[in-house]
């Protein structure tokens, strides 16, 4: 069928303004667009596509050769009337009738449309069943117009796509005298699983589908048999016209279906041939023609999808996103993830587990896995045993709730069933690296001394802050040397430092179990406000206090309110230039903090010391709060008068039934308050470290931008710590570079990010039914209590934002880089973490109601929308 319609329209091909679908390829995109580029692919590949021809870009580079496209109404008001040149008319006619001067359809076909990382669907204008020349030239002039649409100007500026980069094709093909149309995704757009075909389909023209207006019938095929139908209603139709265009149709019934089994099947086999073509799954308009034939009317890519990690045995593996279970949505940077990969393979060689890594010290373990610029690891091997999924649920149940949710309802698949004796493989993994560390005897020994306990925490992060750096003289190779064996140390100081807070949760657990009822999790949230001898805590009140120091400096407190320039303000800095008492407290700060920053387990972002505008904006935020009571220091007081009430009247409770339970809980709470806060010390000196190595690779950086290697030293963190190597050998790298830097951009906007990902791209949330409340509230996980109603202020960087004081802050997740904004915040809701993450903690600490693990919390909720947060019931009303 391709090979006789390609054959109808010959007579252009070769013409620099109209060009036959059949003679393009996939190289021809500059000229003719995205969708008539895969077009033309299609028809290469031997597939059914409607013969016809392209209308080229340079045909509209001349039409619009005299419209000014600096203001896009007037650009699409001039276009939709543009006189259409001589030559070009003449070209579009004689195509469309050696096409036999049939109906047509009309689509616009842009450069930046129909790509890979790009659909563009819908951003542009298509016309059906266009009947005569004067009618055809019309249509294309109004496709010329639709590149300038708010929806498609807005869209482009969205993807960071330059106006006057994009040309615009069209596309004319004959029209199919479609019965039946629809829909095909080769693979499922909401589940994400590579394995099932998807289809709407809905009597009459697609557009029916492709616009929303009718409820379709919807199949799904997967492994060569239909797995789901649902009817649709299929109430309206849209139908061609004999005189042309078209007309929407009321139908009296929707009951039976308008593709059978074997139509949906062949329409499966066709979509995986043109997936097969291509190499990405697709997203492909079809349409049955009245004898049954099918035609494939266009094909684009599925953008949406989130890339699939790999199989290492080809069966089906389980991958867990790190990135989210440690508060980091966005994506992480080349050398991040190589820093990751190295701190991965020291904690694989710890546990004796095989792999490249126990003789290569930067390459990751097996089970580590780099997948859209995140940190995922195969979590297969802890699913099938005992031990696994119990450490594993407990575990993301502290820091990642709903990710431990997705976790167990993966239980009953057959694929991750236990093995025999994987308990004891991973006993004898796990018992010889607490015997190694001391771990138990550490918990023992802190619940014993406290006091003990702090010292031997600090000692460790003294010792990762003398950690010394390579000398001035030092070459490029001793450096990323230096820099690796610093991350290959750093995983050492969790085992060392950890036993000491985890001692603080044992007694935890022994205090809920002495106490029973008269213990509740509102009231141990209560004797868990304001914790002593945490980092992070320390660090924000320390910015506090020295907001005070500023704020009663008249000159440094003009500095901050007068200039909105963050960038300039830190270039002051840097110059030393500041109001003295400005300059000298934030050095001070930076002395003791600056190896901190958002995002600050990616070795690629920069610390503080580095870039000092985000404190600068947390400084300029504290200086708008004039309310005492909500100063930060006071509510900090305040929170530790609730603690110690709250834990003497858990005492009391208990005493009226037993006198040694109530000097027991009151023991065990007491050592929970003392040492749970130091839960944050471990990360604070992993990050240390982490500063300490991005030192070493920054210097090698410069180097290589001086050798031109680079184009800037900040691009090293845009390599590995392979490429790194080779760039030192004298590798330009710099077109690597930017490749990187582009799909890391493209990564930055993405919003979803899967906290569970199969091999077979399934997203496991995603085929869970969500929790709906019949009152429409977001639910959550309790993380702390009280309720606040206040206006929200969705927040998706941390760096130059600005929260009004009691405000509702609204975060995909946190770090301590968010922290300095708790302090001012009303309330606190994130879309990742549990009970016991970082946010939850922090927020606990400052006496701010916090709910996390709420799904999709940054698009469901505004900035401005009146919303109520109850942190007790883990549940945010939108008022």
């Amino acid at each position: 069928m391709a090979t006789a319609e390609r054959s109808a329209a010959t007579s252009p091909v070769g013409s620099p303004l109209v060009v036959d679908l059949g003679e393009l390829r996939s190289t021809d995109l500059p000229r003719v667009g995205g969708k008539a580029a895969n077009l033309g692919e299609l028809i290469s590949a031997g597939l059914p596509v409607p013969g016809g021809f392209c209308v080229t870009t340079e045909a509209y580079a001349r039409a619009a050769a005299d419209v000014d496209t600096t203001d896009p109404g007037r650009a699409r008001d001039l276009l939709r009337t543009v006189a259409v040149p001589d030559d070009i008319a003449a070209a579009i006619t004689a195509a469309h009738r050696a096409l036999g001067d049939v109906p047509v359809a009309v689509r616009s076909s842009a450069t930046a449309e129909d790509l890979p990382t790009a659909s563009f669907a819908g951003q542009q204008d298509t016309y059906l069943n266009i009947v005569g020349t004067e009618a055809l030239l019309d249509a294309v002039r109004r496709c010329w117009a639709s590149l300038w649409t708010d929806r498609a100007v807005a869209y482009r500026a969205e993807l960071g796509i330059d106006d006057a980069e994009v040309r615009l094709a069209v596309v004319v093909q004959r029209m199919v005298d479609a019965q039946v149309a629809g829909v095909l995704f080769t693979a499922d757009p909401v589940s994400g699983r590579r394995t099932r075909a998807v289809l709407d389909a809905s009597p009459g023209l697609g557009e029916a589908v492709v616009s929303g207006m009718v409820n379709p019938d919807h199949l799904a095929v997967e492994r060569g048999r239909v797995v789901d139908r649902r009817l649709g209603d299929k109430a309206v139709a849209v139908r061609a016209l004999p005189g042309g265009g078209t007309e929407r149709v009321e139908l009296a019934s929707g009951a039976d279906a308008c593709v059978t089994d074997r139509q949906a099947l062949e329409l499966a086999a066709l979509g995986r041939r043109v997936e097969r073509h291509f190499g990405v799954p697709q997203d492909i308009e079809w349409a049955l023609d009245g004898a049954g034939a099918i035609w494939l009317t266009q094909a684009r890519p599925i953008t949406s999808l989130y890339p699939v990690p790999v199989s290492r045995d080809g069966a089906l593996r389980a991958f867990v996103c790190v990135s989210l279970a440690q508060g980091l949505t966005r994506p992480i940077t080349p050398m991040g993830l190589s820093a990751f990969g190295v701190i991965g393979g020291t904690a694989a060689r710890l546990f004796g587990l095989p792999g490249p890594h126990t003789t290569d010290p930067v390459a990751p373990p097996p089970a580590f896995a780099a997948v859209g610029g995140r940190a995922f690891v195969d979590i297969t091997a802890g699913l099938r045993s005992p031990v696994g999924r119990a450490a594993a649920t407990r575990i993301l149940g502290i820091m990642e709730a709903r990710t431990g949710v997705v976790l167990r309802d993966l239980f009953a698949d057959p694929a991750f069933a236990p093995v025999p004796r994987a308990r004891w493989r991973a006993v004898r993994r796990v018992v010889p690296v607490l015997v190694r560390f001391r771990v138990p005897l550490v918990m023992l020994q802190a619940v014993a001394s406290p006091t003990a306990a702090r010292n031997r925490v600090a000692a460790l992060g003294a010792r990762a802050a003398r950690v010394p750096a390579s000398p001035p003289d030092a070459t490029s190779t001793e450096r990323v040397d230096r820099a690796t064996q610093t991350l290959t140390t750093a995983l050492h100081v969790f085992p060392r430092s950890a036993p000491a807070f985890a001692g603080g949760f044992l007694m935890r657990v022994v205090a809920r179990r002495l106490a029973g009822d008269d213990l509740d999790d509102v009231t141990m949230d209560a004797v868990l406000r304001s914790l002593p001898n945490n980092v992070t805590t320390e660090m924000d009140l320390q910015l506090w206090a020295l907001a005070q120091q500023v704020r009663a400096d008249p000159t440094s407190a003009a500095a901050l309110r007068d200039t909105a320039d963050l960038a300039a303000l830190a270039a002051l800095f840097r110059a030393g230039t500041l109001p003295t008492a400005l300059q000298n407290g934030l050095a001070g700060f930076l002395r003791r903090y600056g190896h901190r920053a958002v995002a600050e387990i990616d070795i690629g972002m920069p610390r503080w010391s580095e870039q000092p505008e985000h404190v600068l904006g947390a400084l300029a935020n504290y200086l708008r709060l004039d309310d005492p009571d909500a100063a930060p220091d006071a509510r900090f007081a305040a929170g530790e008068r609730v603690a110690r009430q709250a834990l003497a009247d858990v005492v009391a409770r208990v005493g009226r039934r037993s006198r040694w339970r109530a000097r027991a809980v009151g023991f065990a709470l007491g050592r929970v308050r003392e040492l749970v806060g130091l839960r944050e010390a471990p990360k604070d000196h992993l990050v240390r470290l982490i500063a300490l190595a991005r030192a070493e690779l920054a210097a090698v950086g410069t180097e290589l931008a001086e050798h031109e290697l680079l184009d800037a030293p900040g691009d090293v963190f845009f390599l590995d710590l392979r490429a790194i190597r080779a760039s030192i050998d004298g590798v330009d790298q710099r077109h690597l570079v930017a490749g990187r830097r582009e799909e890391y951009a493209r990564e930055l906007r993405r919003r979803h990010i899967p906290r569970v990902l199969l091999s077979d791209g399934t997203e496991p949330e995603a085929l869970a039914r969500a929790d709906v409340p019949d009152d429409g509230a977001l639910i959550g996980t309790p993380a702390s209590a009280g309720t606040v109603t206040a206006p929200a202020r969705v927040v998706l960087d941390p760096v130059g934002a600005r929260l009004e004081p009691g405000e509702v802050l609204v975060a995909p997740s946190t770090d301590p880089g968010w922290t300095p904004l708790f302090l001012t915040a009303g309330a606190l809701v994130m879309e990742m973490g549990g009970a016991n993450s970082h946010g939850a903690v922090v927020a606990r600490e400052y006496g701010i109601p916090a709910v996390v693990g709420v799904p999709d919390a940054t698009s469901r909720i505004e900035t401005g929308a009146r919303v109520t947060v109850d942190g007790a019931a883990g549940r945010v009303h939108l008022n």
